[in-house]
C-alpha cells in the first residue's frame, strides 16, 4: 500500500511538473517586450518577404537593440524607403546580412533557404505570346522543389520578365529545352506537348479565373 502510494505521489508530482514545463514554454507573448506580433511583409526588393518578430526575440532570445536601430529603423516602412534594401546588401553584411552570413544564421543567399522568408508567389497567368498559360509555385515546392530549381538561370525572379520576350517564349523553345521544357522534357516532368490542359486555359479560362466570364464576357470574346 505505501508503496503504491508513493508511486501515486511521485505521477502526480511528475505531472505538475510536465504542466508546469508547458507553462514556460507557452508564454504569451507580449507585445511590448518582443515587438509586434503580426508578421511584417515586404514587397521590395521582391514581393512577400516575410519577418516574424516572434521567431527572433521570443524564441531566438534576441532583444530588440539586436536590430534597432543600428541595422533597422524602428518606423514601419523605413527600410523599404531606403533603396538599399536589396540581397545584394545582404551578401554585404547588412540589413539581415548582419546575422544572415551563414554562421550566426543560415545564409539569406542561400538558393536552399529562400522559402524561410519569401512566400511563394499565388498562380502566375501569362497572357503573352497567348492568353491564357497559368503556373502555380505552390503545386512545384510541394513536390520538393526549391526555388533554385528555376531561379535565376531558367527564369528570372521578377513578375512579367519572361513576357518582355514573347519571340523567346513559345513553345518551339520549351520542345528545345528551355524555360519550362527544362524539366517538362518527358523524364523528370511530363512533356511540354503533352497534357496541354494542365496549364493552358486559354481565352475563356482566363475569364473565369477572373470572373468575367458572364454573358457580356462571352459575347465580347472573339477568337
Amino acid at each position: 500500500m505505501r508503496r503504491a502510494k508513493y508511486l501515486q505521489l511521485v505521477a502526480v508530482a511528475a505531472s505538475i511538473a510536465f504542466l508546469g514545463g508547458m507553462a514556460v514554454g507557452q508564454e504569451k507573448y507580449d507585445e511590448d517586450k518582443y515587438g509586434p506580433e503580426q508578421l511584417i511583409v515586404w514587397q521590395t526588393p521582391v514581393p512577400n518577404v516575410t519577418f516574424s518578430h516572434k521567431s527572433h526575440t521570443q524564441r531566438a532570445g534576441l532583444d530588440c537593440e539586436s536590430c534597432h536601430d543600428s541595422l533597422f529603423q524602428q518606423e514601419a516602412g523605413a527600410v523599404e524607403k531606403a533603396g538599399d534594401f536589396t540581397m545584394a546588401a545582404f551578401a554585404q553584411g547588412k540589413y539581415c546580412g548582419a546575422c544572415h552570413n551563414g554562421n550566426e544564421a543560415f545564409d539569406a543567399n542561400s538558393k536552399q533557404e529562400c522559402l524561410n522568408c519569401h512566400i511563394a508567389p499565388r498562380t502566375i497567368v501569362y497572357t503573352k505570346p497567348l492568353q491564357s498559360v497559368i503556373f502555380e509555385h505552390h503545386r512545384h515546392v510541394a513536390m520538393g522543389l526549391d526555388c533554385a530549381a528555376c531561379h535565376l538561370e531558367t527564369f528570372a525572379m521578377k513578375v512579367g520578365t519572361v513576357e518582355q520576350k514573347p519571340q523567346e517564349f513559345t513553345m518551339d523553345a520549351l520542345y528545345k529545352g528551355k524555360f519550362c521544357g527544362t524539366c517538362h522534357d518527358g523524364k523528370e516532368a511530363f512533356a511540354s506537348n503533352t497534357r496541354c490542359t494542365s496549364c493552358h486555359i486559354g481565352v475563356k479560362g482566363h475569364q473565369r479565373m477572373l470572373g468575367t466570364a458572364n454573358g457580356a464576357g462571352h459575347g465580347a470574346a472573339k477568337h
